[in-house]
């Protein structure tokens, strides 16, 4: 995966999967990364009551697809199923391990993110614990899972000026929405229904255009 960059001035985006991978969502993805080409960054990989075994099945294919555009492929809550597929990292809930837990299972070089909700002191903890980026949220109502903390954008602009973790904005974001959370310092846009719940591609042109980054070469 391409490093979380701390110096990188452009926004890029961080897509999350719908907890239905299956049919044919493999072809969605590839549709989608082609669009995304140097603004999507990373893949979040996110199932729900499910084995082992069948995600990792469903894994595979999506694994296989960001690989070849360079876009790293991150585990959703399960430490043990990223090490199995040798993601190229975990992202943790508050309740889904220790980072440096979770450092040890996967490696130096695994990106490690970690859900902050609207916390300064849960983010602080967890850039002390070695994370490689925190994720704060929501900013607006979410239509892929129930929220119960809600961030403001001064929580962008107070962790952008004071460190150099990378933060990832999360739940609800839109092309019509996401410019404040842009101007506020958001390194990065966690997005999935604004994405998958229509014209994928078309939904992440409508991105590049609202994130100002420009067409890619």
């Amino acid at each position: 995966m391409p490093a979380m960059p701390d110096s990188n001035p452009t926004c890029q985006l961080y897509l999350i999967s719908p907890l239905d991978v299956s049919g044919d969502f493999p072809a969605r993805l590839e549709r989608a990364l082609a669009a995304g080409e140097g603004l999507v960054t990373a893949f979040q990989f996110r199932v729900k009551d499910m084995d082992q075994h069948e995600a990792a099945a469903l894994a595979e294919p999506l694994q296989a697809i960001c690989a070849a555009h360079e876009v790293g492929f991150i585990v959703n809550d399960n430490v043990a199923l990223a090490r199995r597929l040798k993601a190229d990292g975990v992202h943790l809930g508050q309740q889904d391990g220790n980072p440096r837990e979770a450092r040890e299972e996967l490696g130096r070089d695994a990106q490690i993110g970690v859900t902050c909700h609207d916390s300064r002191h849960l983010a602080m903890e967890a850039g002390e614990a070695g994370a490689d980026y925190v994720a704060f949220g929501a900013f607006f109502p979410s239509t892929t899972k129930e929220t119960e903390h809600r961030a403001e954008l001064d929580l962008l602009e107070w962790w952008s000026q004071l460190f150099e973790i990378p933060c990832v904005a999360i739940s609800g974001i839109t092309p019509e929405n996401c410019g404040p959370l842009v101007e506020a310092g958001a390194d990065f846009l966690a997005v999935s229904g604004a994405v998958w719940n229509g014209d994928e591609a078309a939904a992440i042109e409508a991105f590049r255009a609202a994130i100002g980054s420009g067409p890619s070469d």
